[in-house]
């Protein structure tokens, strides 16, 4: 039995359940029904020129002040405790390096205000002592946000390089964690587990108000792993808050990951839950490739890579985060460490695809830089779609028609 760790806080150490098996392109479990009605209309066609509104994700005060490279973006849901330092509706992105853009040594957590014109400071919602805040970034509607690190341990010239090992292993990379923090911005726990958090590099997260399901993928063992918790209090920190992981699975493996001397660590990253098919989207970096784990939420067994959804080198240059859009399109990240485009205008794109792999269409963030897109999000009610910039440092959002 494999034990996951609460650090601090109210965990203690908890027995976890372990998936078996592993490997590359294992047996998937089966799919829902698919008869369901979903939205026609795709997301990228229908975005406008310019976002809604822009704003910078760099803190300009405070402890993390100058922090750079956002990578995670989430929207705050509907039913969110008021109270708090973050309210239904707003969008958080989290920094990945610091003032002097060392990857894997940022620290914050910012609120870019819903509607903020471009320019407007952000305020700092959560400061941690974990550096390399990642794009594993997610937030439960009863008041807790969720973020993972994967940080930077060289000194000297190797602060924020990654080097392979002579095994193959990432060196001068910790294991990070997974810490969970109230609504007022004050850490509740952190959690690690050499098993199932080794390098949390994405998460989405399966909301039941009471009960959540929290899929993580980790780029330094290429595996995605379900946490199942037991969500209680309303984040306030009065001191009944209790969040308690009652199980982990370790759902998916075989995925490719490295160090990557521009990208710092190439792995599998973001995650997308269909919650009507119950079916998790994993994008893998490394495989530059889409993948589907099939009966997600319930299945006690590790599916390998699960089934191949997108394998198509014309679009895919290292997809990095992936999120659902109303109409069940996947729409993905490329961050151009893995087979880069041929076109200089093409760079940094944001692709969506339709959930059997075909093709739709594109946009580029920053169209002659490499590497500026990175994570994104639709909101829960699907009105609002963001996506951080992390060559210009700034989170763009569009109000979708």
């Amino acid at each position: 039995m494999t034990k996951l760790v609460a650090v601090t806080g109210i965990f203690g150490v908890l027995a976890m359940a372990c998936g078996g098996g592993g490997g590359a392109d294992g047996p998937t479990a089966t799919t829902q029904s698919s008869a369901l009605t979903v939205a026609s209309s795709p997301l990228i066609p229908n975005l406008t020129p310019t976002p809604t509104s822009s704003g910078s994700t760099v803190p300009v005060t405070g402890t993390g002040k100058g922090d750079v490279n956002p990578y995670g973006v989430a929207f705050v849901p509907p039913g969110f405790p008021s109270g708090g330092l973050l309210r239904a509706g707003d969008v958080i992105a989290a920094n990945f390096n610091d003032v002097t853009n060392a990857q894997g040594t940022g620290t914050t957590i910012v609120r870019v205000n819903a509607g903020a014109d471009a320019g407007a400071d952000p305020s700092i919602f959560f400061t941690s002592a974990l550096p390399g805040l990642s794009t594993a970034l997610g937030v439960l509607e009863r008041g807790y946000v969720l973020v993972g690190n994967l940080p930077s341990t060289g000194t000297g010239d190797q602060r924020g390089v990654c080097t392979p090992g002579p095994n193959g292993e990432e060196q001068g990379v910790g294991a990070g964690a997974l810490q969970i923090i109230d609504r007022n911005g004050k850490l509740v726990t952190s959690l690690t587990s050499t098993r199932f958090l080794d390098g949390p590099w994405d998460l989405t997260v399966k909301d039941e108000g009471r009960r959540a399901l929290v899929f993580v993928s980790n780029a330094l063992s290429g595996t995605v792993t379900r946490l199942e918790l037991r969500v209680g209090g309303d984040g306030d920190g009065d001191g009944d808050d209790r969040v308690t992981v009652t199980g982990a699975t370790q759902i998916a493996s075989g995925y490719a990951h490295r160090c990557d001397p521009a990208a710092f660590v190439v792995g599998p990253t973001g995650v997308a839950l269909d919650e009507k098919r119950d079916t998790l989207f994993v994008a893998s970096a490394g495989d530059n490739a889409i993948f589907a784990i099939d009966g997600a939420s319930g299945t006690r067994r590790d599916a390998g890579r699960g089934r191949l959804v997108v394998n198509d080198p014309a679009h895919l240059h290292g997809p990095l985060g992936l999120a659902l859009a109303p109409n069940d399109d996947l729409v993905s990240a490329q961050g151009d460490a893995v087979n880069p485009s041929t076109d200089p205008h093409g760079q940094s794109a944001i692709v969506e695809f339709t959930r059997r792999g075909a093709f739709v269409a594109q946009f580029s963030v920053e169209p002659s830089t490499a590497g500026a897109a990175f994570g994104l999000a639709v909101d829960p009610l699907g009105g609002q779609f963001a996506i951080v910039d992390d060559a210009l440092n700034t989170l763009d959002q569009w109000t979708l028609p």
